[in-house]
């Protein structure tokens, strides 16, 4: 039995969907409210061994987990084993904690801490909500190491022959790349977490894995005790712990309807993406990694629609080493082949000017208003170009298009062009091979680019509206800032019509228009986004069968003059209900 003695409800971040009913299993991290005690001046140089000792430790399980991934893992997992392994050599982690232990004559523990918090709160000034996010990275790394420094290191246990752990749900403050290798066994149906966010590695895993999740709980960890019944509905991002009987009967019956619809949407991935009326639409998937290509492909996405190539940085950042031309070419070149002569949309560096990148003195006091993505790039051209450069070689081993995050002003797009030019001509003199005719193209996620958008399609091939930013930007609210998050809403009218916009007047001048935000694989708005004229969308590869059947169930011609009526409507809920009557048309 719980705490509070009956059933409650915790509200948090939903990262993978589905139901997931069972068993709660604590997993307990390692205590960050270490003992704090000074060594003596005779010690001090065994405690320094002893944290060296212990990041050796680390070093060699994460290479002992690394080289036993099945060959069925998730390639997510292996990518974020190497990003740990990156962040654990870091001087930031295996050698300032050193000094400090010489200098203050911190115990081992408190040291690693110490510049665990200090790292952290680096993190937290960064804008860019996927990097921010890395902040947890280092925190999992600093847990491992202070397992073994504490002795408290534990397992997850393994699936047997007792059935009852196939319906285990894991429930921890937060959970580390490597510790969800465990999950492979199918010894768990799902997680909750207090940390995380959308963009989190947690959320990126769960989401390769197909587990139910939901993170970002705050303090669910403290709440719910072992073996507690617990109900994760991963689609609204709701968590009950010991529900009355009615509840669960409900759940299982919902759970039992999900998974006899998932069988029936894998029958839709070879085929075609057409409405009733018959127009072809293109499903794209959003990437983080080379290797979700085949994610992609086993669902039958298009293309990839947005390459986040930011990926690529990590692990970099505190390392002060940025990627090579060449490193960055050949994970290009990767998913330009994986994706069989599919086209690949590339999006360059979208990063802002914190701290952790380019070691300024001063973070900016804004850094949503400050020098990031293109701003950031123009700022920084041999860097910008190292990445052009790379784009375009791999463009020469299939179709790439380049997308550009963060344009507002014509002078921009002129300076962009004018890299790629650049870029092309240092890759002609050194006889590389490119695409000289690649598409560039335009996120279009500030508010002053939809309202400006002749600019953009004078001067470039293609647009794509990152829903995620414009909304953002739009309502001047931080998503994951949860005292205003409530009020991030995709259905605002000044939202709509930004982005009816866009796609209208794409249309009108022969420009393609996609989606690659979150709105894109939301099933709910799918009609919404077809009766507004868009013809690409762009998603999580999970996402892209229920998409897929929602456009195969859909009649053009019905739901024109319904969306019509939604982008003149101003009450919310006037257009909450005419979105919701969308769906039954």
């Amino acid at each position: 039995m719980n705490k509070t003695g009956s059933s409650f409800t915790l509200h948090g971040i939903p990262v993978s969907r589905g139901i997931a009913i069972g068993r709660a299993h604590l997993f307990a991290p390692a205590a960050l409210d270490v003992q704090h005690y000074l060594v003596p001046e005779e010690q001090v140089e065994n405690e320094v061994q002893r944290l060296q000792d212990a990041l050796a430790t680390v070093h060699r399980e994460l290479q002992t987990i690394w080289t036993d991934l099945p060959a069925d893992a998730p390639a997510e997992l292996g990518a974020f084993i190497d990003v740990h392994a990156l962040i654990l050599s870091d001087p930031m982690i295996s050698e300032i904690p050193l000094e400090i232990i010489r200098k203050r004559h911190y115990n081992a523990e408190w040291a690693l801490v110490t510049q665990i918090d200090e790292l952290s709160a680096q993190f937290e000034e960064i804008e860019d909500a996927y990097l921010r996010e890395r902040k947890n990275d280092i925190g999992q790394v600093g847990e491992r190491v202070l397992k073994v420094l504490t002795g408290t290191a534990s397992k997850l246990p393994e699936a047997g022959a007792d059935e009852s752990m196939a319906h285990m749900i894991v429930v921890a403050h937060d959970v580390s790349p490597a510790d969800m290798l465990q999950f492979r066994h199918g010894a768990f149906a799902g997680f909750i977490t207090d940390l995380g966010g959308q963009n989190s590695h947690t959320a990126i895993v769960a989401r390769s894995l197909d587990i139910p999740a939901v993170v970002g709980l705050a303090n669910g960890s403290t709440l719910v005790l072992q073996d507690d019944w617990i109900i994760i509905d991963g689609d609204a991002g709701v968590v009950i712990v010991d529900p009355s009987p009615l509840v669960l009967k409900q759940y299982r019956d919902l759970q039992q309807r999900l998974i006899r619809e998932r069988k029936k949407l894998s029958r839709l991935r070879k085929t075609p993406a057409v409405t009733k009326d018959g127009t072809p639409i293109d499903l794209m998937a959003n990437i983080e990694l080379p290797e979700d290509c085949a994610t992609a492909m086993e669902v039958g996405a298009s293309g990839v629609g947005l390459f986040r190539s930011e990926f690529l940085f990590l692990g970099r950042i505190h390392a002060g080493r940025l990627p090579t031309e060449d490193e960055q070419f050949e994970s290009y070149r990767k998913a330009v082949l994986a994706m069989k002569g599919r086209p690949v949309t590339i999006r360059t560096l979208d990063i802002g000017a914190d701290k952790p990148l380019h070691h300024a003195d001063e973070t900016a006091l804004n850094p949503a208003l400050g020098l990031r993505a293109i701003r950031y790039c123009l700022a920084e051209p041999q860097m910008f170009l190292t990445q052009l450069r790379a784009i375009l070689r791999a463009s020469a081993f299939g179709p790439i298009h380049l997308l550009v995050p963060m344009l507002a002003h014509a002078f921009e797009i002129e300076q962009t062009l004018a890299m790629v030019a650049q870029a092309k001509a240092q890759l002609r003199e050194a006889k590389c091979k490119f695409d000289e005719q690649i598409p560039v193209g335009a996120m279009i996620e500030i508010p002053a680019a939809a309202l400006a958008l002749p600019l953009f399609v004078k001067r470039l091939d293609f647009l794509s509206v990152g829903t995620n930013d414009l909304i953002q930007y739009t309502l001047a609210i931080d998503r994951v800032d949860h005292e205003v998050a409530h009020l991030y809403n995709p259905l605002h009218p000044a939202v709509l019509q930004l982005i009816g916009m866009t796609i209208s007047t794409g249309a009108k001048a022969g420009k393609p228009v996609a989606v690659c935000g979150e709105m894109a694989g939301d099933v709910r708005l799918t009609r919404l986004l077809l009766g507004m004229g868009l013809r690409e969308f762009s998603m999580h590869p999970t996402q892209i069968l229920a998409v897929k059947q929602e456009v195969l169930n859909t009649d053009l011609g019905r739901i024109t003059a319904q969306t019509r009526k939604i982008l003149k409507a101003y009450e919310p809920e006037a257009i909450a209900e005419a979105v919701a009557q969308l769906r039954e048309m």
